[in-house]
């Protein structure tokens, strides 16, 4: 049960960082003038973030259960 949760977390934190990368990835693009690969990247970076958030609060849940 213990490595179930740990994969779980895992998950999230891997999801959290690759929402993290693509928002940096999409600030940079926009500084620079890139604005189709920044909409990209900032779609990617916002998708990216809301499955981290379901994941979390799911999580969230049934440690409570």
């Amino acid at each position: 049960m213990a490595a179930r949760q740990s994969g779980t977390h895992d998950a999230r934190i891997d999801m959290l960082h690759y929402a993290v990368i693509f928002f940096v990835i999409a600030i940079i693009a926009a500084v620079l003038g890139f604005s189709g690969i920044a909409g990209a990247a900032s779609n990617i970076a916002w998708i990216l973030f809301v499955v981290f958030l379901i994941l979390a609060i799911i999580s969230m849940f049934r440690k409570r259960g």
